[in-house]
């Protein structure tokens, strides 16, 4: 630990004594992180010399900007992480991680075979091609996608984009994709892209279906928000989080559909295995017979992995993830002498690519069969995740620990895609909401004064569990009680020293920060930059979970929409307050009928031209009644991306009464809708 211990003389705390923070550590969390540089093998450097192997150069100054000026990364914040020893605010393996990470720069892998890493979250792999480049995975942002790019034909043949494979659909390993082709480039067949089965979907379900719910979640899982130092976030366990950037996504144009399909891109052979429902549910490996080296996207890094992120998504399948990498060991493994992926570094010679293979397989397999063991003889999630241990084998091996997922977290995730929510005690079949129930429990405890001193006893005892449970339910019951949100902070902030897990930490301090001072501006919704690659029935799915249930009852609307583009109609109905659509049909009878391009749909839903002014310069037709498509368009809310999450949501900030920006068409744009109908008539 460092010499200059930062808790204060052994003396938790306490809210006599603390600061609005971010506060040191306490005593108690000096004691719980000190303990772990005797159970893990902090003399095992084999990863920093792997880390650092084939390094070439990293960019200029170490900052990424936007055209603005604005920092998408800025590596030199990350200087405090040149000190080998971790201070006390910080889990000491998850200190070793973050200077992992900050190792950066262009990379060779082998051959022809070169990643930029550390610039983004995500790693972006070149392979050199005969006449061009095979780039996998774009990263996050345009602005970090263009740098890494230039960073390799700064020292690299300047050859054409050939191939762009992405290997999953999370946002870190194609938002950036416009940093290196145009649309145009895809569309003429200069460029092509290839994703696993399901990809476009997945991506729509993830970033647009769920985007704002999981782009205000997102904030807490990376720390976004929140300054980089020892008293704060300082690593997303897979790599550095930029702080903004602009996402993009071009449409795959070919997709992987079998279990293992044999490719040849640009001279290069590539054979594809398919990986869906594991760390994404589209997602896949590939093999590079020609130098022996085996890409396993984001199913095994140098971390535990999420089984279900804190910012949500699908439950993933543990049991399926481990047969993959089963499969993988099988068929490529044995005789790989290279396994590399989309985050971290690589691993080389077959020994060492067999052992990490096997043990990156058995953690999954492992937290599987013993969480549904412990289910099967009655034992809840909650239970499970504190019984559970990992073989010693496991619980000593640097690239399963729980840096990025956690196996508390991932136990949860495997009860929760078996059994659901629902734990069957009757009790907790219809619970009062948070803010309901903490007022009862409050009133029962005795009232704000005593949860409050008993809460102010426990931290000083180090029971921060407690205390976090105890104090959420105060400050849902009374959000104004400045005393509670404070103590609830500075236990949050002792929490996310003690965590292993970067996400753990980034959650808990996110929370700490909010009720220290209240919610920031989110950066916006996830969806938004993916717009251009949404077909009508992305579209329309995106519109019918914004849907007014309440404005919508006892309407009922059809509607034709005919798509130039595409020749093909589109049925949409609203009825019983549900939007449904299906390609293919018309009604005979409908409301109206519209004709229009794909693309001046999205400018009209997401209000970047009206329906007059389209009217106006012709590319919307409309035949029938038009104010049964200003109706329509009257019904949907817009979603709420900055909502409370350590604190009560308001009650004036429901969304069934909260408006949509689409949908405030006033009675003046109604005419002006009649007036050029009526101009253009004939």
């Amino acid at each position: 630990m460092s010499t200059n211990q930062q808790h204060d003389n052994g003396k938790p705390q306490t809210p006599s004594n603390a600061s609005i923070g971010p506060n040191p550590s306490t005593a108690a969390t000096f004691a719980a992180n000190r303990q772990w540089l005797s159970k893990l093998p902090f003399s095992d450097t084999r990863d920093f010399e792997n880390a650092t192997r084939g390094f070439i150069d990293t960019v200029e100054e170490g900052i990424i900007r936007q055209e603005d000026g604005t920092e998408v990364l800025n590596l030199n914040h990350y200087a405090f992480l040149d000190d080998e020893t971790a201070p006390d605010t910080v889990h000491p393996s998850l200190w070793r991680q973050a200077r992992l990470n900050r190792i950066n720069g262009l990379f060779q892998v082998a051959d022809r075979i070169y990643q930029v890493r550390g610039l983004d979250i995500a790693n972006i792999t070149f392979i050199e091609g005969d006449t061009g480049l095979i780039v996998v995975d774009p990263l996050t942002t345009v602005e970090s996608a263009a740098a890494a790019l230039e960073l390799y034909y700064r020292h690299r043949p300047r050859q054409p984009i050939h191939t762009i494979i992405y290997t999953h659909s999370h946002v870190d390993h194609f938002g950036g994709v416009r940093g290196l082709i145009s649309q145009q480039q895809v569309e003429s067949g200069e460029v092509r892209i290839i994703a696993p089965a399901g990809f476009l979907p997945e991506t729509v379900s993830e970033n647009v279906l769920a985007g704002p719910a999981m782009s205000r979640r997102s904030l807490y899982q990376f720390g976004q928000q929140l300054k980089v130092g020892e008293r704060s976030t300082l690593d997303a366990g897979l790599g550095k989080a930029s702080k903004a950037g602009t996402i993009t996504l071009i449409a795959p144009t070919q997709e992987i559909v079998e279990n293992i399909e044999k490719h040849i891109f640009d001279g290069v052979e590539i054979i594809f295995q398919l990986t869906p429902e594991s760390e994404a549910p589209a997602e896949l490996h590939f093999y590079l017979p020609q130098w022996k080296a085996l890409n396993l996207a984001e199913n095994a890094t140098h971390t535990l992995h999420n089984l279900l992120p804190l910012r949500g998504a699908k439950a993933r399948d543990a049991k399926a993830w481990a047969e993959y990498l089963n499969t993988a060991l099988e068929r490529f493994g044995r005789k790989a002498e290279i396994v590399f992926a989309q985050h971290h570094w690589p691993i080389w010679g077959n020994d060492n690519v067999v052992d990490y293979l096997g043990k990156q397989r058995d953690i999954y397999k492992h937290l599987h069969d013993q969480t549904l063991k412990l289910a099967n003889k009655g034992f809840t999630a909650p239970e499970i995740a504190e019984i559970i241990t990992l073989p010693e084998e496991l619980e000593r091996e640097w690239s399963v620990r729980g840096l990025y997922g956690s196996v508390k977290h991932n136990v949860k995730a495997i009860y929760q895609r078996y059994l659901g929510w629902y734990d069957g005690n009757p009790a907790n079949l219809d619970p009062l909401p948070p803010t309901a129930s903490a007022k009862k429990w409050i009133d029962y405890a005795g009232g704000s004064t005593v949860v409050l001193k008993h809460a102010a006893e426990d931290y000083e005892q180090g029971e921060y569990r407690w205390v976090a449970e105890v104090l959420s339910k105060l400050v849902h019951a009374e959000p104004d009680n400045r005393e509670a949100a404070l103590l609830l902070a500075s236990t949050f902030e002792q929490l996310g020293y003690q965590s292993e897990s970067s996400t753990w930490r980034n959650a808990y301090l996110q929370g700490a920060h909010e009720l220290r001072n209240g919610l920031n501006k989110n950066q916006g919704d996830l969806g938004s930059g993916l717009r251009e690659a949404l077909d009508a029935h992305n579209l329309f799915d995106a519109l019918a979970v914004r849907l007014n249930s309440q404005r919508s009852a006892g309407k009922r609307i059809t509607i034709n929409w005919h798509f130039t583009d595409l020749k093909q109609e589109h049925l949409l109905t609203v009825e019983r307050s549900t939007l449904n659509h299906v390609a293919g049909y018309s009604s005979e009878k409908p409301d109206v009928s519209v004709t229009l391009t794909q693309a001046t749909l999205r400018t009209l839903l997401f209000r970047e031209l009206s329906v007059p002014k389209a009217v106006a310069s012709g590319s919307l037709s409309i035949k029938g009644n038009p104010l049964k498509l200003v109706e329509f368009f009257g019904l949907f809310d817009q979603p709420d991306n900055n909502f409370p999450i350590v604190t009560p949501r308001p009650v004036q900030a429901a969304p069934s009464v909260k408006h949509s920006r689409i949908g405030k068409l006033a009675s003046g744009t109604i005419k002006k809708i009649e007036s050029v109908l009526g101009r253009t008539a004939g």
